[in-house]
């Protein structure tokens, strides 16, 4: 299998996961289908993507090990970890997707990357040394306010759109809505994204662990037979709206499907670039700070996308905005402060 070799490589592959993690989202809402449905192509394409990768790049390379030699040479409880953490990403990024669907791109990702990040930083300190303390605690009070000032923003975007959907006559019902749902939503999702990560961890051991591209097919697999029983209980019991038809999936264009499934193997390509980056991380120790940062950044590329392609923003007031500029921010430095705590250990007295 191809793996990076030099540190230019190793670079050019971290950012363009991340790349690839911060755009698949606006990807995604061009299919311009509701998500309920458009979901499905989404798994087809990461699906699809990992198995290209799969048995292409990760056949190839001069170690002469392929795919199928890494999935023997992994422990069957590796395989099961692989799985069962697409299926956990799968149901949290499902509910990101229905947070999104009422309250737009620029609050319910950082939102949710933020829960995200507090439960996995807890979880870490919980099981032994996680650096400085006062590094990783001041990150995850950053990064509360940052779900807060998320909340209020949403909550401004949310009453509006309210507001300007009644004059025009699209909404009958006088009752004024708020940003609860999308923002227990979005919380939710990060609590099941941030579980998925220990899982990956077991799944990647030295020695009996799975390698990148078999990590991306397994996990691929998960996400993809999860969304055939999920998506159920979505079109169903929508986030916003009246329950979804199947008729208007079969009755979408070519280029709807395709781009749903351009926007998962958009995805498929950025997960398996950082699976990729963690495993040659040795590559990067020379910039360990930008190199954690980087693999954390998506959700503010995903806020960007939602600012500025889908003017997410646009009909808000200067509210709306400055807590959304806000939130921001205090992700960044709260991300910030995550990454630099394991460089600053303890010492011992």
């Amino acid at each position: 299998m191809i793996l990076p070799q030099t540190f230019g490589a190793a670079l050019f592959v971290l950012i363009l996961g991340l790349l690839c993690l911060g755009s698949w989202p606006s990807a995604y809402k061009w299919a311009k289908l509701r998500w309920e449905l458009s979901y499905f192509d989404f798994a087809a394409g990461v699906l699809a993507a990992a198995v290209i990768w799969g048995l292409t790049v990760g056949n190839l390379g001069f170690d002469g090990f392929s795919l199928m030699d890494d999935l023997i040479h992994a422990g069957k409880r590796q395989w099961f970890f692989a799985i069962v953490a697409g299926i956990l990403f799968n149901f949290g990024n499902m509910l990101l997707m229905a947070s999104v669907s009422v309250s737009g791109l620029s609050t319910a990702f950082p939102v949710a990357f933020a829960a995200a990040m507090i439960l996995s930083t807890a979880i870490r300190m919980i099981g032994g040394p996680a650096g400085s303390s006062t590094l990783n605690l001041g990150g995850c009070l950053l990064l509360l306010l940052a779900i807060v000032l998320g909340a209020a923003a949403a909550n401004i975007v949310v009453v509006m759109r309210h507001e300007a959907n009644a004059k025009t006559g699209k909404t009958r019902s006088t009752r004024r809505p708020t940003a609860a749902k999308p923002v227990i939503l979005a919380v939710a999702a990060g609590i099941l994204l941030g579980l998925h990560l220990p899982l990956v961890d077991r799944a990647t051991v030295p020695d009996i662990g799975l390698g990148p591209y078999t990590l991306a097919l397994l996990f691929s697999a998960g996400l993809a037979l999860s969304t055939a029983v999920l998506s159920i209980f979505f079109i169903n019991l929508p986030a916003e709206g009246e329950p979804a038809e199947l008729s208007e999936y079969l009755k979408a264009g070519i280029g709807t499907h395709l781009r749903g499934l351009l926007s998962g193997g958009i995805w498929c390509t950025g997960a398996l670039a950082l699976f990729i980056s963690a495993n040659t991380a040795d590559l990067l120790k020379e910039i360990p700070t930008i190199f954690h940062y980087l693999k954390n950044a998506a959700p503010l590329i995903v806020a960007l996308w939602g600012w500025i392609a889908w003017k997410e923003f646009r009909e808000t007031d200067i509210r709306a905005k400055s807590l959304a500029i806000l939130m921001l921010v205090f992700f960044a430095c709260g991300l910030l402060m995550l990454v630099l705590a394991p460089l600053h250990p303890v010492m011992p007295t």
